[in-house]
């Protein structure tokens, strides 16, 4: 039987990851997107473009146009794939977007991961179902941490939490933001049909997902669109915190080489934090200067005084759970790397038109 891979989300900046760093493992890798990002971002988060590289450099590489939220196409495409790996990226990945199209957004994160996971169980219950979580599961409780205020960032002032928010850190009671609800409802489905069926599955709660081939929007995508802003002078905006709201950045690399340990040695129903961790953190303000000084052009911005709902303060993830586990896994690419790779792609991509 030919060893088969397939990734939900594919022209997206995981899902696209994941094929350029796995397909030499698999004979076939089938890639769904059906472009919704341009659907809740318009033209600046069309993900075509990446759809019609993965096509033209990925020889093992078929493109799926399906939407995930129909439950019939799902079943009747996992029953002819039977895939042995689903890495499921596919979401709606916004705060803002969730608010104003909440049925788009419960259907395609909560109700298309249900989908896939039910798909999963009749027709290939042993395969290995690796969800693409998120940090918002946690709501806004990250805010009542104790915390100092330093020159340029947030940071814990508590000292247990110097190390970062670990996977045992309370899910409710806090404001979640819709798509955060959502993304819940994602993640403890996961878990229970890991636990409940006994299948292989895990989720990973991602801190800032970053990287060259993102289609950032000022809705999604920190880095990408703040370099973008950088690079075509425009003016970025500061959404509350004094911009020194802190996240930790992980490369789409990094995140796809541990989906590949986890493939080859699975768990049932686990959770980890998957971020950048304290090295990779970085505040908004401090970001502006980093790609200043690659970029040479200063940054424009203007502050708005209200922070985006259930926004985090400061969130660094804990990576002692993930490394216990995967000793083999770490971070390969550090902020140098990603501010010097999406400042590259967006000038490529610019050059291209």
């Amino acid at each position: 039987m030919k060893k088969t891979l397939l990734v939900t989300g594919s022209s997206g900046l995981i899902g696209s990851a994941v094929v350029e760093n796995l397909y030499q493992d698999f004979d076939i890798v089938y890639g769904i997107d059906n472009n919704m990002r341009a659907s809740f971002f318009g033209e600046s988060g069309d993900t075509r473009w990446n759809q019609n590289r993965l096509e033209r450099s990925y020889s093992n590489f078929q493109h799926v146009e399906l939407d995930i939220r129909d439950r019939k196409a799902v079943m009747d495409f996992m029953d002819k794939a039977k895939p042995h790996l689903i890495v499921h990226a596919a979401a709606q990945p916004s705060h803002d977007l969730a608010a104003s199209r909440p049925f788009d957004d419960f259907d395609t994160n909560a109700v298309g991961t249900l989908n896939l996971l039910e798909a999963t169980r009749t027709h290939c219950p042993k395969s290995v179902f690796a969800h693409m979580s998120t940090n918002k599961v946690y709501g806004d409780a990250p805010n009542l941490i104790d915390m100092k205020e330093l020159d340029s960032r947030y940071d814990y002032n508590d000292t247990s939490y110097m190390g970062g928010i670990a996977e045992d850190f309370t899910i409710d009671q806090s404001k979640h933001s819709l798509f955060g609800a959502s993304k819940v409802a994602a993640d403890i489905m996961v878990q229970e049909y890991g636990r409940y069926f006994d299948m292989y599955t895990c989720c990973l709660r991602g801190g800032c997902l970053t990287g060259p081939q993102h289609s950032g929007v000022e809705l999604h995508g920190f880095l990408s669109y703040l370099i973008k802003c950088n690079l075509e002078g425009k003016q970025y905006n500061i959404f509350g915190y004094k911009g020194k709201q802190v996240r930790d950045n992980i490369h789409s690399f990094d995140v796809a080489q541990f989906i590949k340990f986890f493939f080859e040695n699975p768990k049932s129903g686990v959770v980890y934090n998957l971020g950048g961790g304290r090295a990779n953190s970085v505040s908004i303000l401090e970001a502006f200067d980093r790609i200043a000084n690659v970029s040479g052009i200063p940054m424009k911005y203007e502050y708005v005084d209200k922070n985006r709902e259930g926004d985090h303060i400061c969130y660094i993830s804990d990576l002692s759970k993930i490394k216990s586990d995967y000793p083999q896994w770490g971070i390969t690419k550090n902020l140098d790397d990603i501010f010097g790779e999406i400042h590259n792609a967006w000038q490529e991509r610019e050059a291209l038109k």
